[in-house]
């Protein structure tokens, strides 16, 4: 059965940071595969947050998070990850890990984990 599955989410201050995780089982990261981030805010679209292809050579960032988030992967481990700093009110949502190979007609969702920013 394949799985994504998120974590790391929680509460944090203004300025603090998160690490997420994304950890796949049931298929393997392939360099096949583009991993990606997205959240979504209450009475928002989902919107997408980064990006990183295959063998991690590209990475791609939303504007309003360039130079505060990161993007990392590790295939033997299965795992993306996503590095927050400074992290503001407004990055507030849940934040959904996605793997997506189109050869393979794949695309898969992790349910999400929630990040809360707030005093």
């Amino acid at each position: 059965q394949v799985q994504l599955v998120e974590s790391g989410g929680g509460l944090v201050q203004p300025g603090g940071s998160l690490r997420l995780s994304c950890a796949a089982s049931g298929f393997t990261f392939s360099s096949i595969y583009t991993l990606r981030w997205y959240r979504q805010a209450p009475g928002k679209e989902r919107e997408l947050v980064a990006l990183i292809t295959g063998a991690g050579g590209f990475k791609n960032y939303a504007d309003s998070v360039k130079g505060r988030f990161t993007i990392s992967r590790d295939n033997a481990k299965n795992t993306v990850y996503l590095q927050m700093n400074s992290l503001k009110p407004e990055d507030t949502a849940v934040y959904f890990c996605n793997a997506n190979a189109y050869t393979l007609r794949a695309d898969y969702w992790g349910q999400g984990t929630q990040v809360t920013v707030s005093l």
